[in-house]
Formats: structure tokens, C-alpha cells, sequence
């Protein structure tokens, strides 16, 4: 499969702050009943906006609640910090939501940034480029304890980098990952898909093999409420390559007024 052959796919991320877990659940399945692809959540101790010691939850155990509460989506962190967790640990619960949702793990993954997680938590905080060669070394060992557990993984777990940083962070998505996540214009976004690429000619990757995937924004100058400016900002990231198109929504209500404009605009590229 080329990279424009690869379908449109729709991702929610449901930014688990500011509301409780009966809300967040409850989006999680409104947003499977919408029709999306996978469901997000992200993987912090405290809410990135709004009030920063308001209401939070933990990534992992959430994920195997969502597990269990649905049943199509794939779902996943966006994304894991490398940091928080022993590799093999986090193979083995990865592993784990694998069987428990019947193969529709996305093990998303990065290297960390929020200094507050590392500091209340009591995790070293290190530097931005000593985060990314543990990134960089941690990931074979992920995926060579998979290799070992008893039963498997019900497949082979598809891994999504996130992050932008064209000496590094590229790099390690071209030697491991299926699904690459950045933020930013089509311009950005094509820069950094051009970087990508020449990664993969260096390591000799198959480009086309990593799919590509965005944050979606309205339109510059245009209200986020005006949800159809979403599809026009998805379309312009569609035109550099992009194939998955991921909206961020928080709580404490979770209006999914975006997802439904981005399902509607997906199903009239699919001909649906």
C-alpha cells in the first residue's frame, strides 16, 4: 500500500481532566457510535489546561477500562511518556489491553515534556535529548519482551511516535514505528514528512510502511465552535499526506461536534 492509497482514519482524543470518569466513558462511546477510528486518551497526572491541579486521571488503567466498554474502536495513549515506566513493564501491560480488547491497541509513545508529572511524581526530568536516546533505546526492549510473553500479543501492536525533532525524534520513527503524530500547518506537517522520508532512505525504511498522522485544528481565524472548519483543516493536512486526524476534547462535558464533521468529511473522500 502506498501513502495516498492508505484510507482516511479519525481519531478523538479525550483528554482525561476536569470531569469524571462516567463522562469520560460516556464520550468514549458516543464517539464509537459516532464512528471513529480510535480513541485516545493521553498520558499525564495533571490536566495540561484549565485549572492544573483539577480533576485528572491515569493513562493505563483507563485504557483497560476502555478496553472492556468498547468494542470496535482502537484506542490507545496519545501518547505514553517513556518515563513513567520500566519497558518491560510497559510491554507486558500493553500486551495485556491487547488481549483484553481483542488486538486494538496503539501503543503511542514518546519521549516526555511535562516537568511537573516528573517532579510530583519523583521521576528524574533529565534533558529533552537524554529522554529521546531512552526513547530510542527502550523500544527494542519493548518489542523483544512482546516476543516473549506467554500467550503474545494478538498481533503485532502497531507503535506510534509522537513528536517533531528532525535530529532525533525522526530518526527513532523511522527505525520503529508504524504511525508517526505531529502538530502543526500543512506546511509544518510536509516539512516534517520530507525530514521523515529522508530518514528512511538513510536507514533504508519504506516509507510508505509509516502511517501519517495530525492534530486537527479549525482554519487560522476561525472559531473553534465553527466545527466545519475542522474538515477544511484536515483537508489541507490530507493534501501533504496525512492519513489519520486526531481532535483533542476535554472535559468536563466533551462536545464531539468536531468528530461528527470529521466522520461526515472522511465518508465523502471514502465515497460513503
Amino acid at each position: 500500500m502506498t501513502a495516498a492509497d492508505r484510507p482516511i482514519r479519525i481519531g478523538v482524543q479525550l483528554q482525561p481532566q476536569h470531569a469524571e470518569y462516567a463522562s469520560i466513558r460516556r464520550a468514549a462511546a458516543e464517539a464509537e457510535e459516532i464512528g471513529v477510528d480510535v480513541v485516545f486518551n493521553w498520558d499525564h497526572f495533571y490536566p495540561l489546561y484549565g485549572e492544573r491541579d483539577g480533576a485528572h486521571f491515569e493513562c493505563w488503567t483507563m485504557l483497560g477500562a476502555w478496553a472492556e466498554a468498547t468494542e470496535r474502536v482502537e484506542i490507545g495513549a496519545l501518547v505514553t511518556c517513556n518515563s513513567y515506566r520500566n519497558p518491560q513493564l510497559l510491554a507486558d501491560m500493553a500486551r495485556t489491553v491487547d488481549h483484553i480488547s481483542g488486538g486494538r491497541l496503539i501503543l503511542g509513545i514518546g519521549s516526555g515534556w511535562f516537568e511537573k508529572d516528573y517532579d510530583e511524581y519523583g521521576y528524574e526530568f533529565g534533558t529533552a535529548g537524554g529522554r529521546l536516546d531512552n526513547l530510542a533505546r527502550d523500544l527494542p526492549l519493548i518489542k523483544s519482551r512482546w516476543a516473549k510473553l506467554n500467550p503474545p500479543p494478538t498481533r503485532d501492536i502497531p507503535v506510534l511516535i509522537g513528536g517533531g525533532g528532525e535530529r532525533k525524534t525522526l530518526k527513532i520513527v523511522a527505525e520503529h514505528a508504524n504511525i508517526w503524530h505531529g502538530f502543526g500547518g500543512a506546511d509544518t506537517i510536509a516539512h516534517k514528512h520530507a525530514v521523515l522520508d529522508d530518514w528512511c532512505a538513510k536507514l533504508g525504511r519504506d516509507p510508505s510502511e509509516i502511517e501519517r498522522s495530525s492534530g486537527v485544528s479549525p482554519k487560522p481565524g476561525r472559531l473553534p465552535e465553527d466545527v466545519s472548519d475542522y474538515a477544511a483543516g484536515a483537508e489541507s493536512l490530507y493534501a501533504v499526506g496525512t492519513r489519520l486526524f486526531t481532535v483533542g476534547i476535554g472535559g468536563p462535558k466533551y462536545d464531539l461536534g468536531p468528530i461528527r464533521d470529521l466522520v461526515a468529511w472522511r465518508d465523502a473522500h471514502h465515497g460513503g
